[in-house]
């Protein structure tokens, strides 16, 4: 009980600091006085009488009986390994099935013996009596233990968002915490409003405001698992304006999964962004999976290792883990192996190091697995890194793209799928421009080569990848700030990782060759109004001109080199629906191949010269709308010294 601040000389702290078996003794030698007391009562309820001698003399021996029997039964239904102070429904069940079982051995051991003047109602009178002493002073002990608690334990006040079954739960599980102390709940039914749930009142959260300032309330904890992602993203929206943390309870999906109720965490990005994803396709998930052998390149990364998650759900011939990054790989195959014992799956799984512009270690990777599918997510996709070093962007990005793809037609590959991003349509930045580039090269290649259905998928940013501003506002916000943004007007799409990868498996089984896919990000949003809604609902107040005593302070720190305000998704308007209502293909244009031809070849050539200058020109040259929004700042760009880049 060190949790607890007892004076050290307190009878309360002697008792709380007994140990496991002085505490089971002591239950053992109540439940010793408890059972021969509760046949007693028994009897005098039976009677009417407190001391009916006549009739207990000839039984005298079940008061010896009955609890040394009583504690053998107990000891096997496990009712001392108990914790008494976490005791609930299943110790009174057990407390119960005890003594029924007691009554029934008291029973057979008076009729066996012939004990005259044994009225048959007393065993059920006893069980009835035994419950409640037996039961009772374990409840007794609890809710000793509580009050201690309550007493001595400082615990924050805290406000249940939903007073349905998770809430209660939820408040059952703070009960026995030393963190919160649930002293009501909050909820939109108006039916429950003004009511009681689980011994607490439940409130509107219209006075939401009031109950703060009265109930000194440190937190929100949003008790609603299974409520829609639009639901949940209106009520924090409400949350938001109150200076109040919020936490939530795991999704339903979470706790099918094994998760703890009361296992809170802050408010995920996808409670602030997401939107109610569509349902996957079952036949459009399966169709270039099961049964097949499929390769991911860039395996480690946010999007590559949650398509080889749903890969490997869908039930592949064999699963190619491709990655460049020796830890990333470690990570996923250690990750993907995990589930596959978990699951009782038999999917060979065959983690491989190598870079996809080694052209001799991804044709032999190829042929030596028999890859029928092909998911290309590796990639350098950091703008501003990718802007300091042009020629590895365009070596990755681009001709790797082209050496695994040249690679998979000759192994005869059934279906290529890049993972493509919507900072490929008018670019300002070398990455986008180079993804744009990766798109013209399978455009060309489906153009000349049916037998391999290559496809191109393009969307924009996913939450909680490693480049993702949420992770960054949360570390930010957690050392008390400032927050940086770029620039108050920045915009972005977002769509949750597993989302994102469901659609891009999606769309690579709609293929029929050559097509962009566009997937249906929703609305985009201010990059500073999520920025302002997690400083509030990560319970912090925001400092500005107007609040000088905030907490967290947002300072703008200008774009990046290479950034845009606002993305978008399409280069042209034509752009057609598919049988999913998510995915969309567009018809875009696309470079003659002998274009193409000379472009990739003035390219190799500005590698091999380390010219990034050339490099960049060429991607001008050949990406439609490549418009860069910096002058170089190529580390190794030989004409400005590194001292006039530093500044």
């Amino acid at each position: 009980m060190d949790q607890f601040n007892l004076p050290t000389r307190s009878l309360h702290h002697r008792v709380m600091t007994l140990n496991r078996g002085a505490k089971k003794l002591i239950m053992l030698l109540a439940d010793l006085v408890a059972l021969p007391l509760a046949l007693w009562s028994a009897y005098a309820l039976r009677l009417a009488d407190w001391w009916p001698v006549e009739f207990l003399a000839p039984g005298w021996w079940l008061f010896l009986f009955t609890p040394v029997l009583g504690v053998i039964i107990f000891i096997r239904l496990g009712l001392y390994r108990a914790v008494v102070h976490f005791m609930g429904a299943q110790a009174i069940s057990a407390v119960a099935k005890g003594v029924v079982l007691l009554a029934v051995g008291m029973w057979a051991a008076a009729y066996l013996s012939h004990i005259a003047q044994f009225p048959r109602s007393v065993p059920v009178i006893f069980a009835l009596v035994a419950l409640v002493y037996v039961g009772g002073s374990r409840l007794l002990v609890r809710n000793y233990y509580h009050a201690l608690r309550s007493r001595y334990v400082n615990k924050s006040p805290v406000l249940i968002y939903g007073a349905g079954h998770s809430g209660v739960q939820l408040a059952g599980s703070l009960s026995s915490g030393a963190e919160f102390e649930a002293v009501g709940f909050l909820d939109d039914d108006k039916s429950l409003s003004k009511g009681n749930v689980a011994g607490m009142p439940v409130y509107s959260p219209a006075v939401l405001g009031k109950l703060i300032e009265e109930l000194k309330v440190s937190h929100v904890l949003l008790a609603l698992p299974s409520v829609s992602i639009k639901q949940r993203r209106r009520i924090l929206e409400k949350l938001a304006e109150y200076p109040i943390r919020v936490k939530t309870v795991p999704s339903m999906m979470e706790i099918i999964a094994g998760t703890s109720m009361d296992a809170l965490r802050d408010v995920d990005p996808e409670d602030l962004l997401g939107r109610d994803a569509v349902p996957p396709m079952p036949g459009l998930i399966a169709g270039s999976i099961r049964g097949k052998s499929v390769l991911v390149s860039g395996a480690g990364g946010s999007i590559g290792s949650e398509i080889c998650r749903q890969v490997l759900a869908n039930q592949p011939k064999a699963l190619v883990l491709y990655e460049v990054s020796e830890y990333a790989l470690y990570t996923i195959e250690q990750e993907l192996s995990s589930f596959l014992t978990d699951q009782g799956l038999k999917i060979p799984l065959y983690p491989v190091l190598g870079s996809v512009v080694d052209g001799a270690r991804v044709a032999n990777t190829l042929s030596h697995f028999g890859v029928n599918t092909i998911y290309h997510a590796a990639a350098y996709k950091h703008v501003p890194l990718v802007e300091h070093n042009v020629l590895e962007g365009l070596r990755n990005n681009v001709l790797g793209t082209r050496v695994l793809a040249q690679k998979a037609l000759g192994a005869g590959v059934e279906r290529f799928v890049l993972v493509s991003t919507d900072k490929a349509v008018r670019p300002t930045n070398v990455m986008g421009a180079t993804k744009r580039m990766a798109e013209l090269v399978l455009q060309d290649m489906a153009a000349s080569n049916p037998k391999t259905t290559f496809s191109m998928v393009r969307f924009g940013n996913v939450l909680g990848s490693s480049g993702s501003v949420v992770p960054l506002f949360r570390r930010q916000i957690e050392t008390g700030g400032p927050v940086t943004v770029t620039h108050p007007e920045i915009t972005r799409f977002f769509m949750t990782i597993p989302e994102a990868a469901s659609l891009v498996i999606q769309a690579g089984t709609l293929a029929q060759g050559g097509e962009i896919f566009v997937l249906d990000m929703g609305k985009s949003v201010r990059i500073v109004d999520l920025a302002r809604r997690m400083i509030k609902l990560m319970g912090h107040e925001i400092r500005n001109a107007d609040t000088p005593g905030g907490d967290i302070e947002i300072v703008f720190s200008g774009l990046r080199p290479g950034e845009k305000l606002y993305e978008e998704l399409l280069i042209g308007e034509d752009v057609v629906g598919t049988e999913h209502p998510k995915i969309m293909r567009a018809q875009e244009e696309r470079l003659t191949s002998d274009k193409l031809a000379d472009l990739v070849q003035s390219m190799e050539q500005a590698l091999a010269e380390g010219s990034s200058e050339d490099a960049r020109a060429l991607l001008q040259q050949g990406v439609s709308g490549f418009k860069p929004s910096s002058p170089m700042v190529d580390w190794l760009y030989t004409e400005r010294s590194v001292s006039e880049l530093r500044h």
